[in-house]
């Protein structure tokens, strides 16, 4: 049972946070797994503004963004069930989204989980 001491859950909050903090400033960045994300922002960002087509990146509120950018880069890296880290993210955003950041990732996460399952 995933709880939130889970340490993949506190390595999924840890990166999130650091990449709401790069939407604001440059960081130092350690983590081998942010430094890949922000590596491929240019098709990670492209496929999220494909499925939210009426909210483009630089509009949509940063730690959503940043929650769509860890959850897009583990669906596109494969090594977890999709359906897991999309639950991963839903939570995330209910962690530190708005009240309707959750339902707002579980779609646009959804799109492109459905999208890449048809290709």
């Amino acid at each position: 049972m995933k709880t939130s001491q889970d340490p993949r859950h506190k390595k999924r909050r840890e990166i999130v946070k650091t990449l709401f903090a790069e939407t604001f400033t440059k960081q130092p960045i350690k983590n081998e797994e942010v430094k890949k994300i922000i590596k491929n922002l240019k098709k990670i960002d492209k496929q999220i503004e494909k499925s939210a087509p009426q909210w483009p990146v630089n509009k949509l509120n940063r730690i959503d963004l940043a929650v769509l950018r860890l959850a897009v880069y583990e669906l596109n890296k494969g090594d977890n069930p999709p359906k897991v880290i999309i639950d991963e993210a839903v939570e995330l955003a209910k962690e530190y989204g708005s009240e309707n950041s959750g339902s707002f990732i579980n779609g646009v996460l959804g799109t492109i989980f459905k999208k890449e399952k048809n290709e």
